[in-house]
């Protein structure tokens, strides 16, 4: 048996997606698959960003990749990208379900909570949870049709779990806007664990895990005043890079965690500790 540890993260031959994939946390989990072994779809509604992407995973690790534009708020276009998936690659056996939206207009995005317009709740949760439910039903139905199992690992936040920390946004911004923490995105990342509860309970007869990476805060783009303050509560004393979400993943996603469904993974500086 212990020859075999060494292994336990290998998943060569398997086939992942992974939605967002041409984001800040999508294309770093990409490489981490396709570096042990996976052959990767990027999916993203920018494909011109996604192909980038797929192309640098290649020239690093040699492992296939594709990219797949795809709306993952619109049936047509989520079954229509699992078509190009499965003829290109024959299969789905891993999925990062991971695409999520700050809303067309990042001000509108950060609203205060008393003057968000609805139509920006709707554009956010169309992508974060209908967006989810969409990706997740597609790739079920594929996976049980081909009766080898798999592992779809789900995005959250600590904002899915706990409530927002006003005092770190003080003096803060992102792409010059003022950073908040809308009540959109936190309601759709506690919607993503329920979700994922549910997959885990409905699908382990077909031998599909499900469950839910819960990101910190990372750092990308904000301005030095929110990476102070955000740190400051950190008990890590920082925020999080990209790359620290990727072994997560890749251990959800593998063999080595082949007992575990329906959990999440906090990886959060323990942010939530306190």
């Amino acid at each position: 048996m212990a020859k075999t540890f060494d292994k336990l993260f290998d998943v060569t031959g398997k086939t992942a997606i992974v939605t967002g994939g041409a984001g800040i946390q999508g294309p770093r989990v990409a490489a981490g698959l396709a570096a042990y072994g996976a052959n990767v779809a990027l999916v993203d509604v920018d494909e011109d960003g996604a192909r980038v992407a797929a192309a640098q995973i290649s020239d690093e690790t040699g492992a296939s990749t594709l990219a797949v534009e795809c709306d993952v708020s619109k049936p047509d276009s989520v079954n229509a990208m699992i078509d190009r998936v499965v003829e290109v690659f024959g299969g789905v056996h891993i999925l990062h379900n991971n695409a999520a939206s700050k809303s067309k207009n990042v001000a509108d995005f950060f609203a205060p909570f008393e003057d968000f317009k609805f139509e920006t709740w709707r554009e956010i949760m169309s992508v974060n949870v209908d967006g989810m439910f969409l990706v997740a039903q597609a790739v079920v139905r594929q996976m049980i049709a081909q009766k080898s199992g798999g592992s779809i690992i789900q995005t959250s936040s600590t904002y899915g779990l706990v409530g927002p920390e006003p005092r770190i946004y003080e003096g803060s911004k992102y792409l010059g806007e003022t950073i908040r923490s809308p009540a959109a995105y936190s309601a759709s990342k506690a919607a993503v664990v329920g979700l994922t509860r549910y997959l885990a309970t409905h699908l382990a007869e077909h031998g599909i895990r499900v469950n839910t990476l819960v990101p910190g805060g990372i750092e990308s783009g904000q301005n030095d005043t929110f990476v102070q303050s955000y740190s400051s509560r950190v008990p890590l004393g920082r925020m999080a890079h990209r790359d620290e979400m990727v072994g997560a993943v890749v251990f959800m996603a593998s063999e080595a965690s082949s007992y575990m469904t329906g959990q999440m993974v906090v990886v959060d500086g323990g942010w939530t500790v306190w």
